[in-house]
């Protein structure tokens, strides 16, 4: 097959045009394009009155029109081969794994990297455990519904916690900026279709599938990984892990090596390769593992608010007369500002047609997130608007710090909020101009249990409400309406990705503990779904290596 690239036609094309279009840039009859399948599909609205979709299409030609094509294609830079995408396992077990000299291996934690990781050893013969502390994904849907509805939180059972992991409760998104030369998104990909997503993700530019289809999916997968001889361990959090020195240790560059957990029903797992797919929000676990010894240090993370519009005013500003095309569906945006004082704002995690939820972990704080269903048919759009921050310049006293400073802001917006698990809330226009809120005006927020109007500007540092103030009128330029006076900010949003980094080597084990692999976004390598889900395939793929001895494949 021939991998054809940019075929953009108008928004509302025939059917036929796309096979002419094929034809066209490829300068064949008609009768030399046996078939065609679409690989991707995206679309270009620069200019509203113009929005074009681009196609990426593989195209089967007769043999003699491949090979003239092929003879020419370096004049045709939109036109290669087609790239193989079928995933390649690096190792098999053989049928008995695991052996009297075996363990098998653990995976520490179920969401998107420890679910991939768990369903990529089952396929290659590991039988692996899943220890996860939270519940099963329907009682924790249950259990979170419980804290939005009545207050009630379940520190082990929320947003952050339980089979899923964070994403189950967010867009759904399902693309990534990773480099991916293997093409290990589209197995994961191929994956959440077996088991149950729309194939259309397969497709879309930029997919996404929404909390109910994510349920669903987390139970089928879940159901494959027993089903391969996997094991999956609910309610059951890591109260240490078990290192022993190596016998090289008196080298200046030994490791030593993991050999277990303790959970918390009291027994001991032993293992030799266990994964660390915790998720950011596990913080008790981060200090559990350097109170043990394994090395950890503060990275940058983002703080700040989310913001929120009628998804109509997002839609105008994006696709013009074309809002609400069915193609174009709900829009959404992407922004970023370079303050004068050096610092940056950006939009994270945007949400259209969707809803603002509390999503803390641990009483007596407030955490903002965000979260579409699959039709993305809710009044408004939300998104965090974030300020970055380092460890050196803000937070420089210990690898934890920059968890004592997310404490310290959620503490502060559940004071802010009523201490009810309420979340401080400000009309955008009096944001600007430094006053606070008492009355709602045509913007309606979504967040519940519910918000308390106040002023914002006391619940982050002074330098990030500065540089917010200045990046949202900045945004307005790019998206009209978006500093309309009456859209809502709620607070805070300080989630946006672990604020530490457990380092690990191009092995993929920690820096300092053999056997341990750190994994996904709570160990600082991955920002989403699809990459913490591809981050879960390679640190299986390096234990599955390790654990039967195999040769290392080229990457």
């Amino acid at each position: 097959m021939l991998r054809v690239s940019e075929v953009k036609l108008p928004l509302d094309h025939t059917e036929a045009q796309l096979p002419e279009a094929i034809i066209n840039i490829l300068g064949i009859n008609a009768e030399q394009l046996v078939d065609f399948s679409i690989f991707k599909r995206s679309y270009d609205a620069r200019k509203k009155g113009q929005i074009l979709l681009i196609y990426q299409v593989d195209a089967v030609l007769t043999e003699g029109a491949e090979a003239t094509v092929l003879a020419i294609s370096p004049s045709l830079p939109r036109v290669s081969p087609s790239p193989d995408t079928n995933y390649k396992f690096v190792a098999q077990a053989c049928a008995n794994f695991p052996a009297a000299n075996q363990q098998r291996p653990i995976i520490i934690g179920f969401g998107p990297c420890g679910i991939l990781a768990a369903l990529v050893l089952a396929q290659m013969g590991l039988k692996p455990i899943v220890v996860e502390r939270g519940q099963e994904v329907r009682q924790r849907t249950q259990d979170t519904w419980g804290f939005w509805r009545k207050r009630k939180l379940n520190a082990e059972s929320n947003v952050q916690f339980g089979e899923g992991g964070a994403g189950t409760f967010s867009d759904g998104k399902l693309w990534s900026q990773v480099k991916d030369r293997r093409h290990l998104g589209r197995k994961v990909l191929n994956e959440f279709v077996i088991a149950g997503a729309p194939e259309e993700i397969l497709t879309e530019s930029r997919p996404h599938i929404g909390t109910f289809k994510l349920v669903s999916m987390v139970e089928n997968m879940r159901a494959e990984i027993i089903r391969l001889g996997g094991e999956i361990r609910f309610d059951q959090k890591v109260e240490a892990v078990h290192r022993e020195n190596n016998s090289d240790d008196n080298q200046a560059n030994s490791r030593a090596q993991i050999t277990g957990i303790t959970l918390t029903s009291g027994e001991i797992l032993h293992s030799r390769h266990i994964i660390l797919a915790i998720g950011h929000s596990a913080r008790d676990s981060f200090q559990m593992l350097l109170d043990h010894g394994v090395y950890i240090e503060a990275k940058p993370f983002s703080i700040g608010y989310r913001i929120e519009h009628p998804q109509s005013t997002i839609d105008r500003a994006r696709f013009g007369a074309q809002a609400g095309h069915p193609i174009l569906g709900a829009a959404e945006y992407k922004l970023v500002h370079h303050c004068k004082s050096g610092r940056s704002v950006y939009s994270f995690c945007m949400c259209p047609g969707g809803t603002v939820v509390a999503a803390t972990s641990e009483e007596g704080r407030v955490v903002t997130n965000g979260m579409s269903e699959y039709s993305r048919n809710e009044r408004n759009a939300n998104a965090a608007i974030v300020v970055g921050i380092d460890p050196a310049q803000d937070f420089p006293e210990h690898p934890l710090a920059g968890i004592d400073l997310q404490r310290e802001l959620e503490s502060l917006a559940y004071e802010l909020g009523g201490r009810n698990y309420n979340a401080p809330a400000q009309l955008v226009g009096d944001f600007l101009k430094g006053r606070p809120s008492t009355a709602l005006g045509e913007v309606m927020p979504s967040y519940k249990p519910g918000i308390t109007l106040g002023d914002l500007s006391k619940a982050l540092p002074e330098f990030a409400v500065t540089a917010i103030r200045e990046a949202i009128p900045e945004f307005d330029r790019q998206i009209k309406g978006y500093a309309m006076a009456d859209a809502i900010l709620t607070g805070v949003e300080t989630r946006t990705s672990a604020p530490v980094c457990i380092k690990r080597d191009r092995d993929y084990q920690s820096v300092n503990t053999t056997g341990l692999y750190p994994a996904g976004e709570g160990a600082g390598y991955a920002g989403g779904i699809l990459s913490a889900a591809i981050d879960g395939i390679k640190v299986a793929e390096a234990l599955a290596l390790d654990i039967l001895k195999a040769p290392r494949a080229e990457s």
